[in-house]
């Protein structure tokens, strides 16, 4: 039986995953003791901060010493971006058009302060201008480089090996929003300095996520106060929110979940084809794109229209961050599509472990509202 609600609106967020709730569920009725504090109950709360820490490092390939918990990803970006241009304020910052809306408000933020920046472009398919970047580069005083893994709207996976060895070359530290690639894709090669992860995007609770800061890697706090989580991340710690990104963290193998979602875009091309579509971003069968993803143009429809018209399924125009504002997505336009086209764009996501009955019927659904919206 198929839910109410069927959602293909997987890169906004993801479902509780039962074994994340279990995980949380004693220390939101009863363990209720702070981390810092000394007493035996603290001792436990800090034990239990500390081996979700460890687990969700573990998934990553990096040492659990290194791994910061914030809010999100938002906060995760926001840290690295403004924690090392604090300390290098006379050099740049380079990032990318395509980046969420996060990584560039801050760096708009740092450069009203005085901090100079550079926002690259990208290539019509989504993927970084390579000739651009290695410019940049090139210019000099690049204190660091912000990229995405896998973008949010289009599905692009971004060779972060490489770009991090060439800004290494140059003398720059490395971060890399990877939201949108933890439990996807393996991590653990690419040689970086920041990493930022959000919990709810594989299953995790909201309200959690982590920065990996590579030892070594200067970096100014956000926020003052207690010094919790080494220094650079002062508030008090929620071991329930830590054992519940841990729990969903164990359960997100790029080994099970990779092959899981090439066989659902498989059947969502299959039923795309009924109506007349183009899709943004990379091939959807190629290598360099999350198979969970679909960024797709109606002609002659209004995306608003069409998600009015299917108030059962869980659809957006965009990032979540920004498709309630009536903005047109900056993705798109980075990408070269043309205001009118932007607006005629759905984006479609579906978690590797959607029912492939519920995908097609989806966009089944979707495809009939189309046609009868072209009319």
């Amino acid at each position: 039986m198929l839910p109410d609600i069927l959602d293909l609106d997987a890169q906004a967020t993801s479902p509780l995953r039962p074994e994340a709730l279990a995980a949380m569920l004693p220390w939101l009725e009863g363990r209720h003791w702070n981390p810092h504090s000394a007493h035996r109950g603290g001792r436990l709360a800090k034990a239990a901060l500390e081996t979700g820490r460890a687990r969700v490092a573990a998934r990553l390939g990096r040492p659990p010493k290194g791994l910061i918990f914030t809010s999100g990803a938002t906060e995760s970006n926001n840290l690295a971006l403004k924690g090392v241009m604090e300390l290098a304020p006379d050099q740049r910052l380079l990032t990318f058009a395509t980046e969420h809306s996060c990584v560039l408000e801050s760096a708009r933020h740092l450069e009203r302060l005085g901090v100079a920046i550079t926002i690259l472009p990208v290539q019509p398919d989504g993927l970084p201008d390579r000739a651009a970047y290695a410019a940049a580069l090139a210019a000099g005083d690049v204190a660091l480089v912000s990229a995405m893994w896998v973008n949010n709207e289009v599905g692009s996976i971004w060779p972060i090996a490489e770009l991090a060895s060439e800004a290494h070359a140059a003398g720059a530290l490395f971060h890399t929003d990877a939201a949108q690639a933890f439990g996807k894709l393996e991590l653990s090669a690419a040689d970086v300095d920041l990493i930022s992860l959000s919990a709810h995007k594989i299953g995790g609770p909201k309200g959690i996520g982590a920065l990996w800061v590579k030892p070594g890697t200067p970096l100014a706090p956000l926020l003052d106060g207690g010094g919790q989580e080494s220094g650079l991340r002062s508030g008090t710690q929620s071991p329930a929110l830590a054992a519940g990104f841990a729990a969903a963290a164990d359960l997100a193998d790029p080994a099970i979940n990779l092959p899981a979602a090439h066989a659902l875009m498989d059947i969502a091309l299959a039923a795309l084809a009924e109506v007349p579509h183009s899709i943004n971003g990379p091939d959807p069968l190629g290598a360099n794109r999350w198979p969970g993803n679909l960024s797709v143009t109606f002609s002659g429809i209004d995306a608003s229209r069409l998600i009015s018209a299917l108030p059962n399924i869980a659809l957006s125009s965009g990032s979540a961050c920004s498709s309630g504002s009536g903005k047109s997505s900056h993705v798109l336009a980075a990408l070269g599509l043309p205001t009118p086209r932007a607006r005629q764009t759905l984006r479609l996501g579906w978690q590797p472990s959607t029912p492939p009955a519920m995908l097609t019927e989806a966009i089944h659904r979707i495809a009939a509202a189309a046609k009868g919206l072209q009319r």
